[in-house]
């Protein structure tokens, strides 16, 4: 795969910019992210399939999927789990996990209606254009009753913590990003991306306007990262 060097996307998401970002970091997408969580990655992984908790013979949706590796973690279940992202270049990068995978836009899946028990989508809603409307596409696939799990990036909720934080998004990830990725400038698009998004409680309404019930979420790492989880209502 050829790659795309300075490739970056803004704030305004647009799709093309977003997905020609994550084909340009793919190579080494998963350990330029282990290295910059400080290995947190994995527990992250861990916690959400334990939170959205698969069960053997169910169908499920890992959305944003990117290389496979969250749903390789999911698979560990007994469920059948299908990658998706519209990334190919990702999906590319990931052929070797031996995971279904199916490119498709999260604003437009190309399932039926009610086709999943349940779906995970993990630092990738951030990336959409339209939230809401990616949360109810979701909600469009999943059957009434089922689960979702929303693994993102948050506000920590320690303020001191809170500020340590953001001065290291802001002027050390990126720094970090110029000796690990294959793509430095899409880690300032991560910074501003997560400065940018809406806090825990203000997630959980968007998930409610959008058709989920019953929605809770769980900080990890003190809130840098949060799992939403919510019911298909």
């Amino acid at each position: 795969m050829t790659e795309i060097r300075g490739t970056r996307a803004h704030l305004d998401k647009d799709p093309h910019e977003v997905a020609s970002m994550f084909d340009a970091v793919a190579r080494r997408y998963d350990i330029t992210n282990t290295v910059l969580s400080g290995g947190q990655d994995k527990l992250w992984r861990r916690a959400s399939r334990k939170l959205l908790a698969p069960a053997a013979g169910e169908r499920i949706l890992d959305l944003a999927a990117g290389t496979g590796v969250s749903t390789v973690e999911l698979t560990k279940s007994g469920a059948w789990c299908l990658a998706t992202d519209f990334s190919m270049g990702m999906l590319q990068a990931g052929r070797h996990r031996g995971v279904p995978m199916v490119a498709g836009d999260a604003l437009h899946l190309p399932f039926a209606d009610a086709s999943f028990d349940g779906a995970l989508i993990s630092f990738g809603l951030r990336n959409l254009v339209d939230t809401k409307a990616g949360l109810a596409e979701i909600r469009r696939v999943v059957k009434p009753g089922g689960r979702l799990v929303v693994c993102e990036f948050s506000t920590p909720v320690i303020k001191p913590f809170r500020t340590l934080y953001m001065e290291y998004l802001m002027k050390a990830l990126p720094k970090v990003a110029v000796r690990v990725s294959s793509n430095p400038d899409a880690y300032v698009y991560l910074a501003e991306s997560i400065r940018a998004w809406p806090d825990q409680a203000a997630l959980a309404e968007i998930m409610t306007s959008a058709g989920w019930t019953d929605v809770t979420w769980k900080n990890q790492t003190g809130g840098i990262v949060a799992l939403h989880k919510g019911i298909a209502g």
